[in-house]
């Protein structure tokens, strides 16, 4: 049969008798057609939001509800984030590369802020209360994004009510970053010298508050999950990925501990102090979507612990300074907000005015043109709540970023979706995505 169009640019086409192949995306030479006998399909999950905080696209060789080959298909966000740091000054590519992984973005502004420290050698001279206050935001950030991974996965599978309690909780943890930095997300609040300001009057108290109220909180999903035959019988040996295969991948969090391996950045290669914090490395040997999340709820009782023993040491440093005292570096970080909430307040600029006509001028520079960063290379690597992340910062001398690259763990563990998904059910490809919990932003940098 042959079909003519009005599209001037478009001809006829013609189908001949047997079975047709409509395959878009790039994917057909990798697709024999001829091999698709009897009930297979090749289907498109996506792209939208299959257990994923982002756009993923899923291409699924099916055979009936069997899936016989899945692949991940990425790039439909092309945020340029990585490219963009190039063209802003060291200071400014806090507020790009927070927004990779928006569900953590501390994780993201810690990688990037540890390699321009180690590049400019002052990661000694970072003051005591301004790592502690990283590490707490950083405890608190490992709760709200394991609270969205079971929130989520839970919606998935139809515990609506899981889903309820994650995002409940979450919400607490937001206000408290909302009270601390000004925002609820995208923060731009680590700074290479330190943090861009101390804690704000009544923050112990509401840290204190709101550890109270998690630890009431956090054992109601044990009490919804751990023991419920239909979320086992969905979990439990869905998406196996042992630990020969993890390895092969580089797959690394809660999918790696899963296998029984206690590999944890904040242990094995410590930064900021996490050696001086008590808290225990959480892992099992359950390979499967139920054992990944039996580690993040366990894991939130230890960022928990080590979110307490922040608060006790803020409480004895008050008033310690938060930012390197080198000025040729540090941006202000005893900032005064004015009474409407937003700007400077109108005594904190007159103070900034009135020092000295060369103070305000190299203040002025210092923000808009930036500092200097020795030439040279450095790479920083983390735990995230998604496993390692880290920064490849490279430097030509000037006060702009040459290279900025990042190792991220969501782009790196979705390579496990294959394996993980091959040979199981059609229902179970979403089960399996939601227990690797990748963030798009990150994947799409």
């Amino acid at each position: 049969m042959t079909e003519t169009t009005t599209d001037p640019y478009a001809g006829t086409s013609e189908s001949t008798s047997g079975p047709v192949f409509n395959v878009t995306g790039g994917d057909w030479d990798t697709i024999e057609a001829d091999a698709l006998e009897g009930d297979r399909l090749v289907i498109n999950m996506g792209p939208q939001h299959p257990s994923t905080h982002g756009v993923l696209r899923l291409i699924l060789e099916i055979d009936g509800e069997q899936v016989r080959d899945a692949r991940a298909g990425i790039g439909y966000l092309h945020t340029g984030i990585e490219k963009n740091m190039e063209f802003r000054t060291w200071t400014q590519g806090v507020t790009f590369c927070t927004r990779m992984d928006y569900v953590a973005p501390f994780s993201t502004e810690a990688a990037y802020v540890g390699a321009v420290e180690r590049l400019l050698d002052i990661e000694d001279q970072i003051p005591e209360r301004a790592t502690v206050i990283r590490v707490l935001m950083l405890e608190l950030n490992r709760i709200s994004s394991h609270l969205v991974a079971i929130a989520t996965g839970g919606m998935e599978i139809g515990a609506l009510t899981v889903m309820t309690c994650g995002f409940r909780d979450r919400e607490e943890i937001l206000k408290a970053f909302e009270l601390i930095t000004g925002l609820r997300m995208n923060h731009a609040y680590f700074r290479p010298g330190g943090v861009a300001q101390d804690l704000p009057d009544g923050s112990i108290q509401h840290l204190r508050d709101l550890v109270t109220l998690l630890k009431k909180r956090l054992p109601e999903y044990a009490a919804l999950c751990n023991a419920n035959p239909i979320f086992k019988g969905r979990l439990q040996k869905v998406g196996r990925l042992d630990l020969a295969g993890v390895l092969a991948l580089g797959i690394t969090g809660p999918i790696l501990r899963s296998t029984g391996m206690d590999w944890d950045l904040r242990r094995t290669q410590p930064y900021w102090g996490y050696d001086t914090y008590e808290f225990d490395v959480v892992t099992r040997d359950e390979p499967d979507a139920y054992g990944r999340f039996m580690i993040r709820q366990q894991e939130m009782w230890e960022s928990l612990r080590i979110v307490e023993q922040c608060i006790d040491r803020l409480a004895g440093t008050e008033g310690q300074p938060v930012m390197v005292a080198d000025r040729k570096i540090a941006w202000p970080s005893q900032l005064s907000v004015g009474a409407d909430g937003q700007g400077n307040s109108p005594q904190h600029i007159q103070h900034i005015m009135g020092e000295s006509m060369e103070a305000l001028i190299h203040h002025f520079k210092l923000v808009t043109e930036g500092f200097r960063v020795p030439a040279g290379q450095a790479y920083f690597p983390i735990e995230s709540p998604k496993g390692e992340i880290a920064c490849h910062a490279v430097s030509d001398g000037g006060t702009r970023p040459f290279r900025v690259h990042f190792r991220e763990p969501s782009f790196v563990n979705l390579q496990g979706v294959s394996a993980m998904s091959e040979g199981g059910m059609l229902s179970d490809v979403i089960v399996a995505v939601a227990s690797i919990d990748p963030v798009m932003g990150g994947v799409d940098r």
